[in-house]
């Protein structure tokens, strides 16, 4: 078991969460076969049509269930934000070809995390990654009734082709540098020192509830 996922039973992941529990600015993880089943109840909380914006088409619980038992994490990178109760409330996942020459992105964001940007600080550290792993392009396969992804992608320098009712982006990437390695190993850092002080955060809380409510001498 994963020495940072020792944690007591968290909420459903559709329950709402109160503002203070998402903040600005929100460090992005990277996540490992450990989080699988963390990858997996985030995906089944999407609604019928977030799985088709997801997914590009209709995805029935069974799909997502074996879509996420497949999901090579050695190979690709796979990215997570977690609120102050440590559910997966935003996932990318960043799929590279046999030669890493090309990356396809792959992006989810839970109802209750929307509207703050999450979607573009993975696809911006997605953009880094891709990189660093030395690809050329970044793909992204979207429904073109997108608007939210369509923006991000059109404002990354994107091309942009329609077919039918889905849209596919081509993103040339820059070669990667020492800037560009040290700024991933900044974004890694803060992310799991920004778990830690979640964890214990909410160790403290779930210990002082239970002091409050066990009965007295």
């Amino acid at each position: 078991m994963d020495p940072h996922d020792d944690l007591l039973q968290t909420p459903a992941p559709d329950a709402p969460a109160p503002r203070w529990m998402l903040p600005a600015w929100l460090p992005v993880r990277t996540l490992g076969q450990r989080h699988r089943e963390r990858v997996l109840t985030h995906l089944l909380a999407l609604s019928e049509l977030d799985r088709y914006r997801r997914f590009g088409q209709a995805v029935t619980d069974d799909q997502i269930r074996s879509y996420a038992g497949h999901i090579d994490f050695q190979r690709d990178e796979v990215f997570g934000i977690f609120d102050a109760r440590l559910r997966l409330i935003a996932m990318a996942h960043l799929a590279f070809a046999d030669d890493h020459a090309s990356a396809e992105f792959g992006v989810s964001v839970l109802p209750r995390g929307r509207g703050r940007g999450l979607g573009r600080r993975l696809f911006d550290l997605a953009v880094l990654h891709a990189r660093n792993r030395g690809a050329h392009t970044m793909v992204v396969h979207l429904a073109r009734d997108n608007a939210p992804m369509l923006a991000i992608v059109r404002r990354s320098g994107a091309s942009v082709r329609y077919e039918g009712s889905d849209a596919v982006a081509h993103l040339t990437l820059p070669q990667h540098n020492l800037g560009s390695h040290l700024g991933a190993l900044a974004e890694s850092q803060a992310a799991d020192l920004d778990y830690r002080l979640k964890r214990q955060a909410l160790r403290w809380r779930s210990l002082w509830s239970w002091r409050g409510s066990a009965p007295g001498p």
